[in-house]
């Protein structure tokens, strides 16, 4: 259902950590862009339509409509010499391999 790296789930609980009040890790639908729809993560609240996942004391949301259509989910968090950030895959169709408008195929 979701899986979360050990580099990954080290930046949530550092960045968890520098928050001021608990906070749980929302992942979302986010629209548009030019490689369709991909997924997304924010600090978020518990609403009554979302699926509650504790994972090494992170709690993460997803609403459960959501996760049944994209799920697994997979986060990672990757470096490379352009940058670093967080990878979030899953089985959403399309939205993948290319991050801009120019050159995709």
């Amino acid at each position: 259902m979701l899986t979360v790296t050990a580099k990954a789930i080290e930046k949530i609980t550092d960045f968890l950590k520098a928050q001021k009040e608990p906070s749980c890790i929302r992942i979302f639908l986010s629209q548009g862009g030019c490689s369709g729809p991909s997924l997304g993560m924010g600090l978020d609240e518990p609403e009554k339509n979302d699926e509650v996942i504790k994972d090494n004391g992170v709690t993460y949301l997803v609403e459960k409509t959501l996760l049944d259509q994209v799920k697994p989910i997979n986060i990672d968090f990757i470096e490379t010499e352009r940058g670093s950030g967080f990878s979030i895959s899953s089985s959403l169709p399309g939205g993948k391999g290319c991050s801009s408008c120019s050159g995709c195929s």
